[in-house]
């Protein structure tokens, strides 16, 4: 098997342990594998930064003050740290439609929401941050949406986007002042994990938690590929 990101042949070792238990199909070669930087400690609880001082960072507590957004989102997790490699592999990924590369995220995004949400929340359902017509019809599938089916969780698509500047176009001023560019088709009872790529601001994340929120939603949590 060839590595998806860089093409190389990827050569799995064979001993007897592989033998008579074979190993896991890699998707990645290993100087990619190491290329990604995987969030294995966090400092924020709220967003999940992995580099604050504080329990809850900055940017959440000026959240946590503003009466419209305070306590809307339990608390976001991530897999990775946005760096250039993951930065390079989510930009051939959405904007140049290389659908195989999501296969190089698949098995660190299920045992990461294993370990954080099925006994945190086992009731829940996922619902992917959704892309407007015209943004779907540009890239030919939702990068959220891949993500949320490839965990053991049912997924629903309640939310509707309208369509807009690409967020990241945005500068992160012009994110927080953002009005909130969803609807809400159906309204959802149980506790909700929303699904995206990537946590920047949070910005997008509290407008979609707050429609559910307002719509009788007990709980809106997330899980992101990165942060």
């Amino acid at each position: 098997m060839r590595c998806v990101w860089c093409q190389k042949l990827i050569i799995p070792e064979v001993n007897w342990q592989t033998f008579f238990v074979p190993t896991k199909v890699q998707t990645l070669c290993q100087t990619c594998f190491t290329g990604l930087k995987r969030i294995t400690q966090i400092t924020c609880k709220i967003c999940g930064r992995n580099n604050s001082n504080d329990q809850i960072c900055p940017d959440c507590e000026k959240w946590q003050q503003d009466p419209l957004y305070t306590d809307l989102l339990t608390f976001n997790r991530s897999v990775y740290q946005y760096n250039e490699q993951l930065q390079a592999m989510i930009t051939k990924w959405k904007y140049r439609g290389d659908y195989v590369i999501h296969e190089a995220f698949r098995q660190d995004l299920v045992t990461n929401f294993e370990t954080i949400f099925v006994k945190e929340v086992p009731d829940a359902v996922l619902v992917p941050i959704p892309l407007s017509e015209e943004r779907l019809h540009e890239r030919a599938f939702n990068q959220a949406e891949i993500l949320a089916k490839s965990l053991p969780y049912p997924t629903k698509n309640v939310l509707k986007r309208l369509h807009g500047e690409k967020q990241a176009k945005r500068t992160r001023q012009a994110r927080l002042a953002s009005t909130n560019p969803f609807l809400l088709e159906t309204s959802i009872t149980k506790p909700v994990i929303l699904i995206d790529d990537i946590y920047t601001t949070g910005t997008t994340l509290r407008h979609a938690a707050k429609l559910l929120k307002q719509h009788d939603c007990p709980k809106v949590y997330a899980f992101t590929l990165a942060r």
